[in-house]
């Protein structure tokens, strides 16, 4: 199948690289998804006007990727990038061997995705000219139905062509529904991925900041052990400087006074290296409270993502069974057509009779 789309599509750039994908349970750890490196491509599908990443690991498709506007590549390391593909629920890592291949493939990406972009626009400028002209046409259409309906010959003549221009304007409309009812999904989708690999991250760090928060304040309490006993020993220290001072010659000699000097030098140097510590400690605390913060934020934003995807579900569902509804209706009233078609053949082929019965009539 594969082959088949590689000589129906046309390929744009190739580079070898280690492909992995995001384990579905943790979310956080990388599954090689080939032995080794393997050819990673751009393909561009002219007929359905489409940008994809295709690489194929022996008879195996390991990237089946269709490029949008919404994916971001993200260079994660010098040698490593990944994106998202909401569609397969997935998250592809590619790591190359050197930063120069990286570089080239991040910035082909922003092109191709460029390119899809503009492509999709287009498309739905095409779309919009399509409906605006049904819109346009459908008025019309109700008026020569209703013409038809008064004139036998011309319902007769006309009333298929009439039937398969309803058919077809149906069957537009139904597509562009489900192709918005898709997008609103996908989007809604990529927006709750984004949101949990936050939660993630924003939990793991949370972890850390919990660890190293008891580990500072258990050392704050030794810390604080120690600096009560350096200031008891530097007060000792002082007092017995001051009676050096005081008996002069009487106390010890002045080595001794110069070597107590520079042990309290020493301890109020120490004593003010564990004052910066305790300060830097107290920040980290205040850090760690914004990131409880910013957690509790991402945990409410998500609760509003979940009740926006059920809010999307339910109206899923009611376009599904306006859907269901619409083509009931379309069935019912080809339905109606057809038998006012087989009337009027009827009637036709009787006033043909009539007809017939009276040049008869004239002739004799």
């Amino acid at each position: 199948m594969y082959s088949q789309h590689r000589e129906r599509e046309q390929p744009i750039f190739s580079a070898r690289a280690h492909v992995f994908q995001i384990d579905p349970n943790t979310k956080r750890n990388w599954i090689p998804a080939s032995k080794h490196a393997v050819t990673v491509s751009f393909f561009y599908d002219g007929n359905r006007n489409v940008y994809r990443i295709i690489s194929v690991g022996g008879t195996k498709a390991i990237i089946n990727c269709t490029i949008t506007a919404s994916m971001t590549f993200t260079r994660t390391s010098q040698k490593f990038g990944q994106w998202a593909d909401s569609r397969a629920n997935t998250v592809y890592g590619l790591g190359f061997a050197t930063e120069q291949q990286l570089h080239q493939f991040s910035e082909r990406f922003k092109e191709v995705k460029e390119a899809a972009r503009l492509a999709r626009e287009k498309s739905q400028d095409k779309m919009e000219l399509v409906n605006t002209a049904l819109s346009i046409a459908a008025p019309q259409f109700s008026q020569d139905l209703g013409d038809e309906l008064q004139s036998p010959p011309v319902m007769c003549v006309n009333g298929p062509e009439d039937k398969m221009f309803r058919s077809q304007s149906a069957d537009i409309t139904l597509s562009s529904e489900k192709e918005r009812i898709k997008k609103m999904l996908s989007e809604g989708s990529i927006c709750e991925m984004n949101l949990e690999a936050e939660l993630f991250t924003l939990q793991d760090s949370n972890s850390k900041l919990v660890a190293a928060l008891h580990e500072a304040n258990t050392n704050v309490e030794q810390w604080k052990k120690q600096l009560a006993a350096y200031q008891e020993e530097t007060e000792k220290l002082r007092d017995q400087v001051a009676d050096l001072e005081a008996h002069g010659g009487h106390g010890p000699s002045d080595m001794l006074k110069d070597e107590l000097t520079r042990s309290l030098e020493e301890l109020e140097a120490l004593l003010k290296a564990k004052d910066e510590e305790i300060h830097i400690l107290q920040d980290k605390k205040s850090e760690y409270h914004e990131m409880e913060q910013e957690r509790e934020e991402a945990i409410h934003r998500l609760q509003e993502m979940e009740m926006r995807n059920l809010e999307l579900e339910r109206r899923v569902q009611n376009a599904e069974q306006n859907l269901a509804a619409s083509l009931e209706e379309r069935d019912r009233t080809e339905s109606e057509v057809q038998r006012a078609i087989e009337i009027l053949d009827v009637k036709l082929f009787d006033l043909n009779d009539l007809r017939q019965s009276l040049v008869k009539l004239i002739d004799k």
